[in-house]
């Protein structure tokens, strides 16, 4: 695992960055999977169901009559129980459906841990790993650890402190994992450049900035859903009969309003699209000068179906199957922007 460099014709022999790809892009798809159930947990009010966290005994959902009043009276001594779901007679029966959505969601998560510190670990045995890649794929693998504890960091904010989780851990836990998504898929990019015996690509001012957009658009998402604010308006283009809406609380000042105004958030994540839409649009263009068409074309379709589903997703009131479908595309919207600022910086790696 030496220091980053171009490889050269013995070490891309003696390497697998082929093999290593397609782990690479398996583990990018589990990614998007987790991504789709934590949608899920969140949608159906599910995050808090477990209360506490077990890396290896919480493999196992409860066996018994028994352990599942053990985990529903631990579950009722939470504040969403309390003042939520309590008083609107939740039985057993229905805590057992938010807590399979939990489950899944940590038994993925687990399983994606699995399926990349593993085969990393066979591939650095066997000296498969390119020259300057051990690094950056031990990197990868600490931020899915991280992820872990960023999780599990939300979740105890809505076990002790409110009826749910806070949205601002929530948009953290979220972007973290669509960063590490993002190194995967740029990681096995390269992987396949290597295999072919060409430069590892490099990032381009332009690409780094439609990233960026893009991150600030899914952060805006992350809080507005965190603090269920796509419910607060359901018209579109107007939000709430006029173009700005009314209902902003400007009291606590705006950088508050900023960061938990839900009415204000609701109305930037709809116009900062936008500006993404616009970056998208010259990204698509540079990579069908250069030829990179493929790329160009998954960019156009990912964000148009998003923009689609969000607008949908808003003019139903927030319907789960939409806002679900609407959190896979901004995944695979991420893929895609990522593969485009690849192929960008490829031209430049081969100057």
């Amino acid at each position: 695992m030496a220091s980053l460099a171009s490889p050269t014709a013995p070490s891309i022999r003696q390497s697998q960055p082929l093999a290593i790809a397609r782990w690479l892009f398996a583990v990018a798809a589990l990614i998007v999977g987790i991504v789709v159930v934590g949608g899920i947990t969140r949608l159906t009010e599910s995050g808090v169901s477990i209360t506490e966290w077990k890396p290896v005994s919480g493999i196992l959902p409860p066996l018994g009559d028994a352990a599942w009043q053990v985990e529903f009276a631990k579950y009722r001594q939470t504040p969403q129980f309390i003042e939520v779901n309590g008083p609107a007679g939740m039985t057993l029966a229905t805590y057992k459906f938010i807590f399979f959505w939990e489950w899944v969601h940590r038994l993925l998560a687990r399983s994606i841990g699995a399926a990349f510190a593993l085969p990393l670990a066979w591939f650095a045995v066997r000296g498969s790993i390119p020259k300057g890649y051990g690094p950056r794929l031990v990197g990868l693998l600490a931020l899915g650890g991280l992820q872990g504890v960023v999780g599990w960091w939300m979740v105890k904010s809505g076990i002790s402190h409110d009826v749910k989780v806070s949205h601002l851990r929530l948009a953290t836990h979220l972007l973290l994992a669509l960063t590490t998504m993002a190194g995967v898929v740029w990681t096995a990019l390269d992987m396949r450049r290597l295999a072919r015996g060409e430069a590892p690509a490099r990032v381009t001012g332009f690409g780094a900035l439609a990233i960026a957009l893009l991150f600030m658009q899914l952060l805006l998402g992350a809080m507005v859903a965190g603090l269920r604010a796509g419910h607060v308006a359901n018209d579109w283009p107007l939000m709430m009969g006029s173009l700005f809406p009314a209902g902003i609380d400007w009291a606590q000042g705006s950088l508050h309003a900023l960061f938990y105004d839900p009415y204000l958030l609701h109305f930037l994540h709809r116009w900062w699209a936008w500006a993404v839409v616009a970056a998208l649009l010259v990204m698509g263009r540079k990579l069908k000068a250069i030829g990179a068409r493929p790329s160009s074309i998954a960019i156009h379709s990912a964000f148009g179906v998003q923009v689609l589903l969000g607008i949908a997703t808003v003019m139903s009131n927030v319907s789960i199957p939409l806002a679900v479908l609407h959190q896979l595309t901004g995944a695979l919207l991420v893929i895609s922007t990522v593969w485009g600022a690849h192929e960008l910086g490829r031209t430049r790696a081969s100057r």
